[in-house]
Parts: C-alpha cells; structure tokens; sequence
C-alpha cells in the first residue's frame, strides 16, 4: 500500500502549485490528505478536515454534479443558502475506475490553463490509489484463510493488520454486488455470500451500516477482537448476527453481536436443536403464533398486546386460551411461558420460516 505521506506530499504541492485551498478523500468522501488552506474556507471544508470525512449529505449533494463518473476536472458553483463556496472537484482516475477525489476551493483564478499545470500531480495520485486497492483486493483473497475454523488454514494466512479488529457479515441482494473497493481504507473485504469484511474496530458499525445500506439486505457485526489471529471467533459472530438480522425485524438490517442478548443462544443453536424447540409451538396456526409470541414479548402485558394486534382484550383472552390447549402449555407457569417463548423464537431460524 501506498504511503500517506507521500500523498500529503502530492497535496502540498498541488495547493503551493495553485495557489488554492486543497483536499484529497477516497471514494468514500474520507478524508487522506490536505494541504494549508489559503483565505476563506466553508463549513463543509472545516467539517471534512475536523470528522476526516465528508456527511452522507454533502457527499449526496456533490455527486449529482457527475463526479463519480467524470473523466476532467469538474466545476461545482457556489451556493450562498447552504453556505457552499465554489469549487473544483478532480475525480482520481486510473484505468477508468475513479479511487477518490482532489477538491479545490476556487476564488475565481483557477483556470483550465492553470489546472493542466496540476494533471501529472493528479495522475500521480490517483496511480497510488488504484495501487492500494489492488493490494486491498490482494488481502482480501487471504481473508478467507484468516476466518476459517481451521487452525491449520488460519496458520496459513499472510494478512499482517493492527488490532482491535471487527469481522462483518453483509448479504449482497441478486441485483446489486457492492463495489468492496470502495469502503474506507483499512478496511479488508472478500466477495461471496455473504460478503466478508474486516474493519478496525472503531470503523466496524459505520461501515456496516454504509455496506449494507448502499448494496446488501442484511449485515450481521462480530465482537471485536484485540488478536487479529482471533477474527475467525468475530466472523463466526457476525455470520450468526447475520441470521438474527435476517430473521428478527427488532435487529433488523444491522444486528450487532453484543446486543443480542438471547438471540445470541438461538443463533448458535443446531438445526435439530431449533426444531426442538419449535416443537412446543407447532400445533399453532401463524395468527395464534403472532399473538402468542407477541404477548411474551410484551412480558405479558394484555392492554400493549391488545393494542399492537389491534383486537379487543377478549378476543385475546380466546386466542391465548386456544394456543394453551393446542401446546398443553400454562402461561401462567415460568416454565411453560419460557419453553413457548423460545419455541416461538426457534421457528423463525428454521429453513423456510
């Protein structure tokens, strides 16, 4: 991977080269590098220095300007009402794939003709960019050895990274695959169902959250790890947080593993386990079924379950009363409400529930 200083160097010399206030960031919108800012600068420069990264929104407001997919230098005009001052935005391209962005505050001198004296700095840049992401996709393919359960396959893996470290699960819908290149720096990735990734554990839940919002329909988040000769134990984690996110509307779309709580029991549970336990609540039909698993989860509060169904408090007391002759279960003995409970629960994690 390529140096940050030697792109704080590039930036340097850019900004001392055009007299401008400059920024680099990946694909992302984090911030890389900036150089000294001359004169005025606005609050989206101020933010993306002080957060090292841009907001959702203003990363939304400049892409509709095409930068993603621009091959030049675009213009960005001023907006007085969000309080946004003109700017060049220099997609870094290489290979006609865009890595990351040079922005240049722009008093009015920037020129094309005074650009051009800027494009091999940009080539330069954007070169050690794409060499980056080769070598993250290089990484990546050892991911695969570095969480599997095998000792002996882990023993094999080449990837060196600091600790603590995250494993996240995300699954990729049919109609989109994400491009992993793009996620923040430091951040490892192995394509396939479900998609791998490593994160600094500080980074973990932001890039869940953007992976699974941008390309996936559910991510499941591992416990960090100080080792990452432990990331195997966080991806087991994060794959079982997968099924809890895909399968529990309340831990839906990202289900981080420390939250579980006894979800995290169920989510380790056997197929024959699970069925077990669903057993207890097989004679039921799915209105019994809702109304049941939905009154234990109100902690048997009749008035709150009656409400949420949307049904009168007697038309209730009928539909618990049958769903304790059909599973010769009594909700008001501990046991039973928490054999019932669980069974309910299990159903969910069972192949076509």
């Amino acid at each position: 991977m390529h140096n940050s200083a030697d792109l704080q160097e590039i930036v340097d010399e850019i900004a001392a080269r055009l007299g401008a206030s400059a920024t680099l960031e990946d694909r992302s919108f984090r911030l890389l590098a900036y150089g000294a800012q001359h004169g005025d600068i606005d609050t989206v420069r101020q933010e993306s220095i002080l957060r090292r990264r841009a907001t959702g929104e203003v990363r939304e407001y400049f892409e509709r300007y095409g930068i993603a997919r621009a091959n030049a230098p675009v213009r960005i005009p001023a907006d007085a009402e969000l309080k946004v001052l003109a700017r060049v935005c220099w997609p870094l391209r290489h290979g006609d794939v865009t890595y990351g962005y040079l922005w240049l505050l722009d008093s009015g001198e920037l020129t094309d003709e005074r650009l051009r004296t800027a494009a091999p700095l940009v080539a330069t840049a954007a070169a050690a960019l794409a060499q980056e992401a080769r070598s993250r996709q290089d990484l990546g393919r050892e991911l695969r050895a570095l969480l599997s359960a095998d000792p002996e396959e882990r023993a094999n893996a080449s990837v060196e990274l600091p600790g603590p470290v995250t494993a996240i699960a995300v699954r990729e819908s049919e109609e989109r695959l994400a491009a992993l290149w793009t996620l923040p720096r430091g951040v490892l990735a192995r394509p396939g169902q479900p998609v791998a990734l490593l994160s600094p554990a500080h980074l973990a839940a932001e890039v869940a959250q953007t992976v699974q919002s941008a390309y996936g329909t559910a991510a499941g988040v591992g416990g960090p790890r100080d080792d990452p000769a432990d990331a195997w134990l966080s991806w087991r984690e994060a794959r079982q947080a997968l099924r809890i996110a895909e399968h529990f509307p309340r831990h839906a779309p990202v289900a981080h593993w420390e939250d579980l709580g006894v979800h995290r029991l169920l989510a380790r549970l056997s197929q024959a386990d699970l069925r077990e336990l669903a057993a207890d609540t097989a004679a039921l039909d799915a209105e019994l079924a809702q109304t049941l698993e939905i009154y234990l989860d109100r902690g048997g509060h009749v008035q709150r379950t009656a409400a949420e169904l949307g049904i009168h408090r007697q038309t209730l007391y009928y539909r618990l009363g049958k769903a304790e002759r059909l599973t010769h279960r009594d909700l008001g003995d501990g046991d039973d409400r928490l054999a019932l409970h669980l069974g309910l629960k299990a159903a969910r994690l069972l192949p076509g529930a």
